[in-house]
């Protein structure tokens, strides 16, 4: 029997936790305009390395409070610094 050849998928950017097609989504939301393929590398990457800021900063805010939790209001405050 033939080998079969594996399937081609679209796998993530490499240890990437936010999936593209979200931001693809989000994107789509934006209104009418149609999106080039590096433009959505570029929301993908912009995206990712924000949301990670933002949850290291509210990981501080809740450390310094002694508490394990993160709060909204560890993430409103950690989004606006």
């Amino acid at each position: 029997m033939a080998e079969q050849s594996p399937l081609k998928k679209r796998s993530p950017a490499e240890g990437s936790a936010l999936p593209r097609a979200g931001v693809v989504r989000l994107a789509r939301k934006g209104g009418k305009f149609r999106f080039e393929k590096n433009a959505i590398s570029e929301l993908h990457s912009f995206l990712e390395a924000t949301a990670s800021d933002i949850a290291k900063r509210s990981g501080r805010l809740a450390s310094l409070a002694k508490r394990k939790t993160i709060t909204k209001e560890d993430v409103g405050f950690a989004s606006t610094e």
